[in-house]
């Protein structure tokens, strides 16, 4: 898990927030992702750290931690299902106002394009992003 953040100097970028009570260091597989983020578990995340990432990915798995915080729902909350199956998670998504659901380990492409739009792009390769297919957006998390 990645330590508490300090809060970012002047012209530095806040990290994305991945909020995970995994233990995995990579719960949502983003290892080959070249933005910077920040792994926390749903208990540690402060709410200056969830309302300034450009982007937050919950862990479908952490979602019942998550919604005892009652933060409020935010542009750029984007649920990752890891558990498979899970047919209640788009209403659940909806509840709290994600943006989008996607599956952990499918198509990946379109999230990794959002990291890099929500991080201006700073961390781009576009060759290896481009390379992979479609960059589809996943279906809007809406009930």
């Amino acid at each position: 898990m990645s330590a508490p953040a300090q809060a970012p100097r002047e012209g530095q970028q806040a990290l994305v927030l991945v909020i995970s009570d995994s233990p995995d260091d990579d719960p949502v597989g983003l290892r080959t992702s070249p933005v910077p983020r920040m792994h926390l578990p749903s208990p540690s995340f402060s709410a200056e750290e969830y309302h300034r990432a450009p982007l937050v990915l919950l862990d479908d798995r952490s979602y019942s931690d998550f919604t005892l915080r009652h933060v409020p729902p935010r542009p750029g909350l984007i649920v990752v299902l890891v558990a498979p199956d899970d047919g209640t998670i788009y209403p659940r998504a909806a509840a709290i106002g994600a943006e989008a659901v996607i599956r952990a380990g499918d198509n990946l492409n379109w999230l990794h394009l959002r990291l890099h739009a929500a991080t201006d792009c700073r961390y781009a390769h576009w060759e290896a992003l481009l390379a992979g297919g479609p960059a589809d957006p996943p279906p809007p998390a809406i009930s």
